[in-house]
């Protein structure tokens, strides 16, 4: 459980990875944002890659939610796929930081920590998906030509390709009204053809 003094340590990282991209995050800048010295910071996080992994167990929190609600949810598997992808883009578009955090592979290469981390909120995911997907295959809602291991990959490939053009417009297109769009278009897709 984060003391008060973490959690805004990682909001204040999140607004600086915000404004000033992920070379914006440093303690020097943290310490500037909340008005503390930067051995303050230090009381509460080794270093900034520990502030990075508070990030991401932050995202993983979120996610992990998501997907263990929609795993419960007792809609069809194409619901609740449009749902996870809607939440997703509804949690992006309240922090757009979170985009240069858990889309960033270069942020994580060289940090093995980070990589494991991240490996671990994709792998929880995608089981869940996979899940989903295998059920919306045997009740003959999603397509069975293709395997659910490759199109939970169709799904989430799609959510960050799309999330990443959002950001590389500097977030100037709507995100929400765009994502329902683009949601239809995936489920045409994967959909199974009762024609």
């Amino acid at each position: 459980m984060q003391t008060e003094r973490q959690k805004e340590i990682v909001l204040a990282a999140l607004e600086l990875i915000n404004s000033k991209g992920i070379q914006g995050l440093t303690i020097k800048n943290i310490a500037q944002k909340i008005g503390v010295t930067e051995p303050a910071i230090y009381r509460h996080y080794e270093n900034k890659i520990q502030i990075l992994l508070s990030i991401l167990d932050l995202f993983k929190d979120n996610t992990e939610r998501f997907f263990q609600d929609e795993l419960r949810n007792k809609k069809g598997a194409t619901a609740k796929i449009q749902h996870l992808f809607n939440c997703h883009i509804t949690a992006f578009t309240k922090s757009p930081s979170f985009v240069s955090v858990i889309f960033s592979e270069e942020l994580f290469k060289n940090e093995e920590i980070l990589m494991l981390k991240i490996n671990e909120v994709i792998d929880k995911n995608n089981a869940i998906l996979i899940e989903i997907i295998s059920k919306g295959q045997i009740e003959e809602e999603i397509r069975r030509d293709i395997s659910a291991t490759h199109l939970a990959i169709v799904v989430m490939g799609t959510l960050r390709l799309f999330v990443k053009k959002w950001q590389f417009a500097s977030t100037h297109f709507d995100l929400k009204a765009e994502g329902e769009k683009m949601v239809a278009s995936l489920l045409l897709l994967i959909t199974k053809n009762n024609n």
